[in-house]
Order: C-alpha cells, then sequence, then structure tokens
C-alpha cells in the first residue's frame, strides 16, 4: 500500500447493540457511516483490517464523470459536489481540486470512442469538450505524442486516497459514530427471516439494519449467506514519483500511461493499457458472464494462473460461527508488476520527456472488484430484509465514493435517494 496513508486510533470496545451495523472501512463504508451520524443515527462501522487500507487507498485518485455510463453520471455529478463542499463538512482538506481530466486517442478509432461517448452525456450537458491535437499541446505541453485528438472534463478532478478516508473517518467519530478496526464481521444473525445483528471475532452486535461494503471482500461474505454476487478480480500497479516539474495540473490518460499530480509534489503514474487479471475459482463458476468484456478488452488483461489461484482455492467460502477467512487476511497486499510500472513509465517518458528525470518514490498494487457491467452494486437485498450492500464499483468507487456512500446510508435509514438508485439495482445482474 502506499507509504502514506494516514493512521486512526479508533474505539475497541464492541457494544451490545445499535440501529445500523456497516461492515468495510473503505470510502463507500465510512461516508455512510458520517452520513448517518450526521442524521443522528446510531451506527457501528466495523473493518477488518484498518480504515482505508485496501483500494480506498491504492487507487489513482480520480474523480471523473467523463466516459461514464449516462445512467452513471447523476452520482458522478452528485460526488463532484459532495467533494467540493468536504472541507466546510469535516473541517480539513483532503487535496481536492478539479483540475480536469483529459482522455487521449491515438487513432482515429479511439477519438471516434470519445465522440461517441460525449454524443451519449448529451442530455446531462456536461462541460467534457473534444480537442485537437493542437489544444492538447496547449494545455499540457512539452509533448512529443502523435494524437489524433482528445476529450477533456474540465471539472473533473482528484483528490488524495491517502488522506480522504482517514479524514472522512475521523469527522464520523467527531459526529457520533462508533469505528472499530481490527474486528472481522464472521455473519449475519437472522429471526423471522430478517437481519437482527452481525457476529463478529469479538462477538455479537444487535441491530436492525447492516450495510455490506466491503469491497472484493463482499462477494465472499454473500457467498456464505448464499447470496450470489457475480464479481472477479482485478489488480493495478501503480507508482508515485519524488516531487518534480510537471507539465500540467490536468489529470492525463493515454492508451498506456496515465498521470496525476500528487499533492507531495510528484505525479501517480500507472499503465492504462494493462491490468492483471489472477485467475481464481470464481472464473470458472461466473466467468461466462464477463465474455462480452474479455472480447471487448482482449489484450488488456494479462491472465495468469498462480499464487493467487492457489490461495483463492485453499480459502473457504462455507463457515458457521468459527474463525472467518476475513480474521486470516486482514489486508490484501497484491504484488506490484513492477515491469507494468516500467513499461507505464517508459511510454510517458516518450510522450512526454519531463518525465526523463522522474524517479520513483515508491509502488503498490490494488485489488480491484468487477462486476459484468463494470457498474456497482447499491441496493437493498430483497431475500434477506434489513441487509444493503454497495460494492462492485469496478475500479471507481473512489471518485464516487462520498455520493455512493451517502446512497447506501439513504437507503438503510429510508430517506429520500441523492440519486434514482435504479442503476445499481442487485437483481440486474
Amino acid at each position: 500500500m502506499t507509504t502514506t496513508l494516514e493512521s486512526i486510533t479508533t474505539d475497541n470496545v464492541l457494544p451490545a447493540s445499535t440501529a445500523v451495523v456497516i461492515i468495510g472501512g473503505g470510502i463507500v463504508g465510512v461516508t455512510a457511516a458520517l452520513t448517518l451520524a450526521e442524521r443522528n443515527i446510531p451506527v457501528v462501522l466495523l473493518e477488518k483490517g484498518h480504515i482505508a487500507g485496501e483500494q480506498s487507498s491504492r487507487n489513482l485518485g480520480w474523480i471523473r464523470k467523463t466516459s461514464r455510463h449516462l445512467h452513471d453520471v447523476p452520482l458522478a455529478l452528485a460526488a463532484d459536489r459532495l467533494w467540493a463542499q468536504m472541507p466546510e463538512r469535516i473541517g480539513r482538506s483532503v487535496g481536492y481540486r478539479q483540475a480536469g481530466i483529459m482522455f487521449l486517442a491515438k487513432t482515429e478509432k479511439q477519438m471516434a470512442m470519445h465522440e461517441d461517448w460525449l454524443k451519449s452525456v448529451a442530455p446531462m450537458s456536461l462541460d467534457s469538450t473534444l480537442l485537437t491535437p493542437q489544444a492538447i499541446d496547449a494545455r499540457v505541453p512539452g509533448g512529443r505524442g502523435d494524437w489524433a485528438g482528445a476529450v477533456f472534463t474540465a471539472s473533473d478532478g482528484r483528490a488524495e486516497p491517502a488522506i480522504a478516508t482517514t479524514a472522512l473517518a475521523n469527522a464520523a467519530i467527531a459526529k457520533g459514530a462508533n469505528i472499530i478496526q481490527h474486528c472481522a464481521v464472521r455473519s449475519l444473525s437472522t429471526a423471522a427471516g430478517k437481519v437482527c445483528g452481525v457476529v463478529t471475532e469479538k462477538g455479537e452486535i444487535r441491530c436492525d439494519q447492516v450495510l455490506l461494503a466491503a469491497g472484493a471482500w463482499s462477494r465472499r461474505f454473500l457467498g456464505n449467506q448464499r447470496i450470489s454476487l457475480p464479481t472477479l478480480p482485478l489488480i493495478c500497479s501503480v507508482l508515485r514519483t519524488q516531487p518534480m516539474e510537471g507539465p500540467t495540473d490536468i489529470a492525463v490518460g493515454a492508451p498506456d500511461f496515465s498521470f496525476r499530480k500528487h499533492q507531495g509534489g510528484g505525479f501517480v503514474i500507472t499503465q492504462r493499457g494493462k491490468l492483471d487479471a489472477p485467475l481464481s475459482l470464481d472464473h470458472l463458476l461466473i466467468g461466462f458472464r464477463y465474455l462480452n468484456q474479455l472480447r471487448q478488452q482482449a489484450g488488456f488483461l494479462r491472465i495468469s494462473l498462480g499464487r493467487y489461484f492457489a490461495d483463492d482455492l485453499t480459502m473457504p467460502r462455507r463457515w458457521g460461527s468459527n474463525a472467518s477467512p476475513f480474521e486470516q487476511h486482514r489486508t490484501t497486499n497484491p504484488p506490484v508488476n513492477e515491469q507494468l510500472n516500467q513499461d507505464a513509465l517508459s511510454n510517458l517518458r516518450q510522450a512526454w520527456p519531463a518525465f526523463n528525470q522522474a524517479s520513483i518514490a515508491e509502488s503498490w498494487a490494488g485489488l480491484i472488484d468487477v462486476t459484468p457491467d463494470s457498474n456497482p452494486v447499491i441496493d437493498r437485498i430483497q431475500s434477506l430484509p434489513g441487509l444493503t450492500i454497495a460494492t462492485g464499483f469496478s475500479g471507481h468507487g473512489f471518485g464516487t465514493g462520498p455520493a455512493a456512500g451517502q446512497l447506501a446510508a439513504d437507503l438503510v435509514s429510508n430517506t429520500k435517494p441523492i440519486v434514482d438508485p435504479t442503476p445499481y439495482r442487485f437483481n440486474r445482474l
């Protein structure tokens, strides 16, 4: 994980009861806890490891509307508003800046995809525009790339994953939420066909509602409850440079690299053209649901059979009230693919020679849970009243996290939702 992740001190006393239990201390679960606390609804958030220890601190920090599906844009717009209000809401900055995001096209075919996307979101009246090669050079000077064009959204932005979720968690605690780290939830308690509590490694908590926001662990947790959530793993490797002078504050994504300014003065860089796709037993169980994605992303995914498959195969999929897999695996730390990081840096240097001076400060990798349509599930589970899930964000949960967490809190508390939740219904999968 990134060495800049802020730590947080939380309570370790398990209460006997509460109104809502949240499972998972990523940005979505933490934002939901903050929202409920602001509404004076008693809430306990339980995290098996430490707050933001997995993908919520390992992502790129991009906050974008660009290239989102039309039905997903309202959530991104709501997130923009919440990110902008964050300093006033929680009393500190989380590095949010609307510096813009630009996606470059190397070929006319790639440019046509940007054009098609822009037409598809025309009803939303976004500030996205198509750029010529000359306009790219004006906004990101010093480049040598032979670009066909780009799509640029000035109101897109970034924040710092290493501090955002921790800052939100501290604010939630200050407003009355109870957050407990290093406490894994083993299973749900039910009575008369409804949720009535959770069983943890430290004991049981009675509650009226449970929100599962456990990221890549959600499928395994739900499987133990006989609920099938289709998600598969991807691994993204990332690097951060030492402080350096760069060509722009705009976040830039090319077909085979991306970069954005880090508040520490360096740049966060990844290989946008390739992700590691470690095979698991789930590929055999539900892989057929992803055939369309595989056809569209041939060459994008680096499929491998190795340590991940063996570890996944030996991890229990059913357990009772005894120790769960979540106690043996507090934090997922995928190995960094240094070759992909070096590829990204090499490709970036060819396009913008200013990065020839870049030296690597650190690198890390994160595990992403991907749904068949790359959109999350934020919904009540009809087969088990009292259970709501917010998971499967497919690599873009950080950007929409504040709005996704609030939407989950809205569903849990039966409040008018911040956006129409229909696109995120569980039954679509």
